[in-house]
C-alpha cells in the first residue's frame, strides 16, 4: 500500500502504531517533541546508575507485549512474586503460593490479613483467571475498593496490603480506580512476571523504534497544530500527509485535537538513592502497610537487574504517591521514614535524583471503563491513540497504537 501517515508522539502507543503501519507497507514518520523515544517510559543514566523516570515494570503476561517485543533481547530480570509488607514495626512476607509454595507457609502465619483473607486471595485469583483478558473488562464495574470489600477481604488486609500494592500500580491510594483494572491487573500479576529490562525501561520503546525504517522518528520536533492532511511544527514547517495520528498523552492530545480535556490524572514522585549496603538484597517489592509517612513502596532495582548500577553500590527506588511541592521537605521526610525502617545505615545513603511526574497515568475511576476501548478515529484522516483510549497500562498503550493503525489502514484501503 502506497501511502504516507504522520504520527505525533514517539511514546509506546505511537511507536506501536508506526510498527503496525510499516508492517502493512505504509510509510510513516513520527514527530517527537523531546530528545528521545518512550514518552513516559524513559531511562536516564546518572553517575553510572540507570534511573527510570518513575518506578515501572513490564508484566510478561501482557498479550500485546508478547506479540510485539523480543523478551530475550530485552534480557528481562524478574521480581520475586509477592511483597514484603511493613506493619507493626517490621516487615512481613506475602508470597504467591502458586509459584512459591514454600514461601506460602510463612505467608499463612503473617499478620497481614487473616487466614480467611489468604484463602480469599486464591478464590479471587481463580475468578480473574477464568475467560479471556477481554472478559475482565466486561465484568460489572465499581471501584477497586468496593470490589475488594465485596470479595470479602477484611479492612486490615485491604489497608495493609491491597492499598499500598494496588495504590502503587494505579497511583491511587483511595482505590477509586475502576474494578475492571483490578481484575485485569490481578490476572496479569497472577500469570506473568514483573520485570525490568537490563538496560532500563526505555529499552522497551527503543526496541520498537529500532524496527522502524531509518529516519522514521524525528526527535526535537514539537507539533503546534494538526489537521486531517497536514501538521505544522512549532518551527513553522508545514508537512502534508494522508492521515495524522495523535499519539501524545491525554492532555496534549486533547489540546491538539480540540477535545474536552481529561478531568483528572494520577501523579507520582520517585526518589533514587545510592547505598553501599542495600536495605534488602532480594528482588522483591516492599510496601508501606502502616499508612504513615510519605513512602508507598520501594525496591532495590540493582537487586533485580544488577546492570542498573555499578558493582560497588546499590540503587534504591522510593515511590511517593502524588506530587508534594516542597522537594527538600519531601526528601527529609522520606529519609526519616527510611531511617525508621532500616536504621542508621540510611545516613550514608546519597540522594541521586527526584522525579516529580504530575501526569503519570490517566485517572480511570469507576465508570471510566464503561467502554473499555474508546474511539481512535476522530474523523476521516485524523486519529488518536494512547493509554487514555484503552486502559492505563503498557498493555493499554500498545493495544491503542495498534487499533489506531488498523483504523488508518481501513480508511486508506
Amino acid at each position: 500500500m502506497s501511502a504516507n501517515v504522520t504520527i505525533v508522539g514517539a511514546g509506546i502507543s505511537g511507536l506501536c502504531c508506526a510498527l503496525r503501519l510499516q508492517q502493512a507497507g505504509v510509510n510513516c514518520t513520527i514527530y517527537e517533541a523531546s530528545d528521545g523515544v518512550g514518552g513516559r517510559m524513559r531511562t536516564d543514566e546518572v553517575d553510572g546508575f540507570l534511573l527510570d523516570r518513575g518506578f515501572q515494570v513490564l508484566l510478561t503476561s501482557y498479550p500485546e507485549a508478547q506479540q510485539v517485543l523480543d523478551f530475550a533481547a530485552l534480557q528481562l530480570q524478574g521480581f520475586q512474586p509477592g511483597a514484603l509488607v511493613r506493619s507493626g514495626g517490621r516487615f512481613h512476607e506475602l508470597t504467591d503460593p502458586w509459584r512459591r509454595p514454600w514461601g506460602a507457609i510463612r505467608s499463612l502465619f503473617s499478620p497481614i490479613g487473616t487466614t480467611a483473607d489468604k484463602l480469599r486471595v486464591g478464590r479471587f485469583r481463580s475468578q480473574v483467571m477464568q475467560g479471556t483478558v477481554v472478559d475482565q473488562f466486561a465484568r460489572p464495574e465499581t471501584s477497586t475498593l468496593d470490589a475488594l470489600k465485596t470479595a470479602g477481604f477484611s479492612e486490615p488486609m485491604i489497608d495493609r496490603f491491597f492499598r499500598p500494592f494496588l495504590g502503587g500500580i494505579f497511583l491511587d491510594a483511595d482505590l477509586a480506580t475502576s474494578s475492571r483494572m483490578l481484575y485485569f491487573v490481578f490476572r496479569m500479576f497472577s500469570s506473568g512476571t514483573a520485570s525490568l529490562p537490563a538496560a532500563g525501561m526505555q529499552a522497551i520503546p527503543q526496541q520498537i523504534a529500532d524496527q522502524l525504517h531509518p529516519g522514521a522518528v524525528q526527535l526535537n520536533s514539537p507539533v503546534a497544530t494538526v489537521e486531517p492532511t497536514k501538521i505544522r511544527l512549532v518551527s513553522g514547517q508545514e508537512i502534508e500527509t494522508q492521515a495524522v495520528v495523535v499519539a501524545s498523552e491525554g492532555p496534549s492530545a486533547a489540546k491538539l485535537l480540540d477535545l474536552p480535556a481529561p478531568e483528572l490524572s494520577q501523579g507520582v514522585t520517585c526518589l533514587y538513592f545510592t547505598a553501599a549496603k542495600p536495605p534488602i538484597d532480594r528482588p522483591i517489592l516492599m510496601l508501606n502497610g502502616e499508612g504513615r509517612g510519605p513512602i508507598n513502596n520501594l525496591c532495590v532495582p540493582t537487586a533485580v537487574a544488577p546492570s542498573y548500577g555499578d558493582a560497588g553500590q546499590s540503587l534504591v527506588s522510593v515511590t511517593v504517591l502524588g506530587n508534594p511541592t516542597d522537594a527538600q521537605q519531601l526528601e527529609a521526610e522520606v529519609l526519616g521514614q527510611l531511617r525508621d525502617w532500616f536504621g542508621t545505615q540510611v545516613d550514608s545513603w546519597r540522594h541521586l535524583k527526584t522525579y516529580s511526574i504530575p501526569y503519570a497515568l490517566p485517572s480511570q475511576p469507576s465508570g471510566a471503563l464503561e467502554k473499555p476501548q474508546r474511539a481512535v478515529r476522530c474523523r476521516p484522516g485524523l486519529y488518536v491513540c494512547g493509554d487514555h483510549r484503552d486502559n492505563a497500562s503498557i498493555q493499554g498503550a500498545m493495544t491503542s497504537g495498534r487499533r489506531a493503525a488498523e483504523a488508518v489502514l481501513q480508511d486508506l484501503a
